[in-house]
């Protein structure tokens, strides 16, 4: 093989990217990725779905994760007006994992990226992907190294993993906004040192602002936290404001988290992202397909950005590697369908929560222990499974059961 010759390209080392390169290389295929930051680096979100445990553990990444001693995760809090409901991922409908990991995303990306070099990929960071042009004969990717020289590779494919970086789609014009509220966030990682048996380790949500905002906290394992506040944009620009003061009382003041952080000792000062929602016109095309957040970022509140990112790698790279071996690949279906039903899964669930109709199922007092085991499963990551329920009838399933409980309590 020469040097400037691969079979595949994957755009970033994220773990959409380091999935994907796994999933490559398995089956044999030469393998570059190209990354533009240096690792480890910061990004944010950082609590895991048990769903991914599948992934990592097919692709034997799963023992460099745990050789990290991460926090391990066994459910998720919920708090809305002094009410509490807890999920325990043990008492889910679909079959999986019981736990995964709250993680911080720098150590965890460099993991799996470290793991898929140990297995024969090539890794390129501080590289900048400036052209990229697609064919039925051969991809052509030109990048520009540390040093800011020049390089040209040839390909049989592209897989874009670039995440927010979403390389293809600018390149490409593929981006649509999303049709949600615009929303944004303001967020660092603290000192946790008052963490408390009632805390829980498990992630913390409270919705707040008549559900129009929440606030998270995701204990680590080394004895800090992430913590967040998600709202509408204009809220999220008056928290951010004069360095995060607002966002910093709430975070000493929030109901729920009795002065956990009362003494608040930022690790870093506050950061904001804002209008992070957004979705593309397609998920592929002649010789590339997009995987990640290169796909489409929904909201933050149900931790399913690593999940689609993981599950897309893996997908797009399984069919890029039945392609590559001569196989029809039917790209709408195999690809697009299957990504765009775990999307929209929790899409519904995005909606509801911020319509108030899962506060209503979540907090009713004589709730049905097989719906929440239900819901559960759609909390663990497992979307695709289609005998659950609350999977097969998303769109329809959270508000006719937030109606009746309504009407239930009015009675």
């Amino acid at each position: 093989m020469m040097e400037n010759q691969y079979d595949v390209v994957v755009i970033g080392a994220g773990p959409a990217g380091a999935v994907a390169s796994t999933r490559l290389i398995q089956d044999g295929f030469s393998v570059l990725v190209l990354e533009k930051m240096e690792f480890p680096r910061f990004v944010i979100g950082e609590s895991l779905l048990p769903k991914c445990m599948d992934y990592l553990e097919k692709l034997e990444l799963l023992a460099a994760v745990e050789d990290k001693r991460f926090q391990v995760k066994t459910g998720v809090t919920f708090y809305h007006d002094e009410e509490v409901c807890e999920f325990s991922f043990s008492e889910r409908y679909t079959e999986g994992w019981d736990y995964t990991y709250q993680v911080k995303r720098a150590d965890f990306d460099h993991a799996l990226i470290l793991e898929a070099q140990k297995k024969g990929v090539n890794v390129s960071f501080n590289s900048e992907v400036t052209d990229v042009k697609t064919s039925a004969e051969e991809q052509v990717v030109s990048y520009l190294d540390s040093t800011g020289t020049e390089h040209k590779i040839h390909a049989r494919f592209v897989v874009d993993a670039s995440g927010y970086g979403r390389v293809l789609p600018r390149m490409f014009n593929l981006e649509k906004p999303a049709v949600s509220i615009p929303r944004g966030s303001i967020f660092t990682h603290v000192k946790d040192s008052k963490r408390t048996e009632k805390a829980s380790d498990n992630i913390f949500v409270h919705a707040f602002r008549e559900n129009t905002a929440w606030v998270w906290s995701i204990p680590f394992s080394d004895g800090t936290a992430s913590v967040g506040v998600v709202g509408e944009v204009d809220f999220i620009n008056e928290c951010a404001e004069d360095d995060g003061v607002k966002f910093k009382e709430l975070i000493r003041e929030f109901p729920g988290l009795d002065g956990r952080f009362k003494d608040l000792e930022v690790m870093f000062e506050p950061k904001k992202i804002l209008n992070y929602s957004i979705s593309v016109e397609k998920m592929y095309g002649e010789g590339f397909v997009l995987c990640g957040n290169s796909t489409e970022f929904l909201d933050p509140v149900f931790s399913s950005g690593v999940t689609l990112a993981i599950a897309s790698g893996y997908h797009a790279a399984d069919l890029v590697c039945n392609q590559l071996k001569g196989q029809e690949v039917d790209w709408e279906r195999e690809y697009v369908d299957f990504m765009k039903h775990g999307i929209e899964v929790f899409r519904s669930y995005v909606d509801g929560w911020y319509s108030g109709d899962l506060h209503t199922i979540f907090f009713t007092e004589n709730g049905n222990p097989e719906f929440k085991k239900q819901i559960c499963s759609v909390l663990a990551g497992y979307v695709w499974d289609k005998t659950n329920p609350f999977v097969k009838r998303h769109a329809t399933v959270l508000p006719t059961l937030a109606k009746v409980i309504s009407m239930a309590t009015k009675t």
